[in-house]
């Protein structure tokens, strides 16, 4: 069993890893920041990736042999220091202690203009401010860690506890938010326990670089909507549908992901929110 230390611990993944890591008989050491930590099996210390030393000296204290990264920021002024510059910092002092890296990324480091499912042999190409954050955290990763992986995901779901995209489904279908659904952007929606397992598969394989993890059914916004409100079992004829090309804020439309290299490496298997949800019993 190995030492794995987890960033972000007290995320909707983190929470999932520490738990998944744990069960398996792993030594689990977990950070967290602006969310207290819960008690439990992790071994929780507070960390800011922002700061190089601290990041560096609690690296070197622990010497955990993998470190999972998922710590994040989405918008804000801490978008480039925390995901961007963060990740720098963790992918620096691991790799001065030997450590395996698995980094997470995301599917819209692309600008979702391509037909068809975007391959880990394509460049990034944001358009956002978090792509762009991302991609520049892929950069610095891949320079100070050459042997990490650049773990590419798209739409992480889960139900227990629900995650803010699905809240976010129901709460438009239950006309609590008056925002409708693109039709026209397209994802890969994965379940939080698979793309735990995936990870935690990733930190014995040899292999590095960008590799895409994410569920094999690509779906517009709107249909992964349809079948999350079902799933809830909330009437979904409240969710209303529109286009994203006509959104007055630039977003990526196509930015499914190829993930038939990471299947062919994983035994857990990838699956597509609709086989997820008839695994899970859940309407669809």
């Amino acid at each position: 069993m190995a030492r794995i230390f987890i960033t972000g611990g007290t995320g909707y993944l983190g929470r999932v890893l520490t738990r998944q890591a744990s069960l398996a008989g792993h030594s689990v050491m977990a950070s967290y920041h602006t969310q207290p930590p819960p008690a439990d099996l992790a071994n929780w210390l507070p960390l800011d990736v922002r700061d190089p030393l601290a990041v560096e000296e609690l690296l070197e204290r622990l010497r955990p042999e993998v470190v999972i990264h998922t710590a994040y920021r989405q918008s804000g002024p801490d978008l480039l220091p925390v995901t961007a510059i963060g990740a720098g910092n963790v992918a620096r002092a691991a790799a001065a202690i030997g450590a395996r890296l698995i980094h997470l990324s995301t599917d819209v480091v692309f600008d979702g203009e391509r037909e068809g499912a975007y391959t880990e042999d394509d460049p990034p190409s944001p358009i956002s401010a978090y792509g762009a954050a991302k991609a520049q955290a892929e950069a610095l990763v891949a320079a100070a860690h050459p042997g990490a992986v650049l773990v590419r995901t798209s739409l992480i779901y889960g139900f227990a506890p629900i995650d803010r995209i699905s809240q976010f489904v129901l709460d438009v279908a239950t006309g609590r938010s008056p925002e409708r659904l693109f039709t026209d952007e397209i994802r890969c929606p994965i379940y939080v326990e698979d793309l735990a397992a995936a990870l935690l598969e990733l930190t014995t394989l040899p292999c590095s670089g960008p590799l895409h993890v994410a569920g094999a059914e690509a779906l517009s916004r709107y249909a992964f909507g349809i079948l999350i409100a079902r799933a809830w079992n909330v009437d979904p004829s409240g969710i209303q549908g529109a286009l994203s090309a006509d959104s007055p804020v630039r977003r990526p439309r196509n930015c499914a992901l190829d993930s038939s290299r990471a299947q062919q490496l994983l035994r857990t298997r990838l699956r597509g929110a609709s086989e997820v949800l008839r695994d899970l019993g859940r309407v669809v």
